[in-house]
């Protein structure tokens, strides 16, 4: 068990959410699913809480209410290795509802932030040369979606 998990808190449709998460990523899983037991409460089965893990990160996931919403406060950062893995998630993870913002951010449909971020983006902006670096950042803040090749473009010309 990891000693911190993120607590994500919906208002009545954690389930549904788990399970698009864990359709998203390729390595992840349902681990459990506590259901109100009290027939008296007037929804005996409903899912109270949910745990799932994405790529070896485990989050818990309340049906709580209308009482909070997600906001850019907190964003989920996932790093992708390829332009086909930033395409992917991203295609995935604004479907249904979800909206893109500025610089590798967007908004799922559930309202939960996400960043899909290049790995090679982190490697440019620390590059000693500041110019390159600069010229880098230039560029991913005219993006929504990350794209590597213009990244690289940026961080190769003169």
């Amino acid at each position: 068990m990891q000693k911190i998990t993120p607590f994500l808190w919906f208002d009545d449709n954690a389930e549904e959410a788990a399970n698009f998460y864990v359709s998203v990523f390729e390595h992840a899983k349902i681990e459990r699913v506590n259901r109100s037991p009290d027939p008296g409460s007037g929804s005996p089965g409903k899912v109270m809480s949910i745990t799932f893990v994405l790529e070896g990160q485990e989050f818990m996931a309340l049906n709580g209410g209308p009482h909070f919403k997600f906001t850019e406060a907190i964003s989920l950062f996932v790093s992708c290795q390829t332009q086909e893995e930033v395409n992917g998630l991203w295609a995935k993870l604004t479907a249904g509802g979800g909206h893109e913002q500025q610089c590798g951010w967007l908004k799922d449909r559930f309202g939960l932030s996400w960043q899909i971020i290049p790995t090679a983006l982190g490697e440019m902006l620390n590059d000693k040369d500041r110019a390159k670096a600069n010229r880098v950042l230039q560029a991913m803040l005219q993006m929504t979606k990350l794209d590597i090749a213009r990244l690289k473009q940026a961080y190769d010309s003169a």
